[in-house]
């Protein structure tokens, strides 16, 4: 398998596994990640989802030597790969109603990009290093980053990293807000693991209406004021937000049931 699935205690663990090949995405690892991602989507026990590679690097991305055997075939299919693998894949990650934590170390390239970009939280080992790649080929953007950079960077820092293909540090990328935490190499499969099983424990139904809330930001505060208020009037009904309000009277830590 190039990508496997474990859930355990709620947690939905999806790793990519190709290592020897820096975890490249040829049609085999993308079919196995969107059927992983999909399976744990799907699963009403899973809680929080983790994304990991094995190997020094996260994702370079599409697989080229695939993908140049694609143009040798007939050029006119070669990009048939986004709309057949690489929007469902995305749109998929983007679509799990749970918190979605991914690992990163190494390189986080184009595609590869674009898949942590769809995640929720990204924790970046400090030889992590960003880069979207494709002008370097002659190609756009696809795997969603014209709209996930954007949303991350703003325009400007979004066009320029889209137009030059410059590289990132994680430094950088921490410092601009395309991640949320920068850790020694050593701690980040770690720290990522720690960070998706807390969510893992907690308010699940408060998660996804935040996630809804700031996917739905760019529409307008009028609009914004309006979902928050039907998402708290959810919320107040239910049983981790009961158990919350108890624990504080008592003054003892709260245990969600994730209902």
């Amino acid at each position: 398998m190039t990508a496997t699935l474990t859930i355990t205690d709620g947690l939905a663990a999806i790793a990519l596994d190709r290592p020897k090949a820096h975890n490249a995405l040829d049609a085999t690892t993308k079919v196995a990640l969107a059927e992983a991602v999909t399976a744990a989507g799907a699963d009403p026990a899973v809680r929080a989802v983790l994304l990991t590679a094995n190997g020094r690097n996260f994702c370079v991305g599409q697989d080229l030597g695939e993908h140049v055997a694609a143009l040798e075939a007939d050029p006119s299919t070669a990009m048939d790969t986004v709309v057949e693998h690489y929007n469902p894949l995305i749109r998929a990650v983007r679509d799990i109603a749970v918190p979605v934590v991914v690992g990163i170390q190494g390189a986080c390239v184009g595609a590869g990009l674009g898949l942590a970009l769809a995640a929720d939280i990204r924790i970046a080992a400090g030889s992590a290093s960003f880069a979207t790649a494709f002008t370097g080929i002659g190609l756009a953007s696809d795997s969603g980053l014209s709209h996930t950079l954007v949303a991350a960077l703003g325009p400007s820092r979004a066009m320029g990293l889209m137009l030059l293909g410059d590289k990132v540090t994680a430094q950088q990328a921490a410092d601009w807000g395309l991640v949320h935490r920068v850790v020694d190499d050593q701690l980040v499969a770690s720290t990522a693991h720690e960070i998706a099983a807390r969510l893992a424990a907690g308010p699940t139904v408060a998660y996804t209406q935040v996630k809804q809330l700031v996917r739905a930001s760019d529409t307008g505060l009028s609009d914004a004021l309006d979902r928050e208020a039907l998402a708290q009037a959810l919320l107040g009904s239910t049983a981790d937000h009961k158990a919350a309000v108890d624990a504080f009277l008592a003054k003892r830590a709260p245990e969600f049931a994730g209902r």
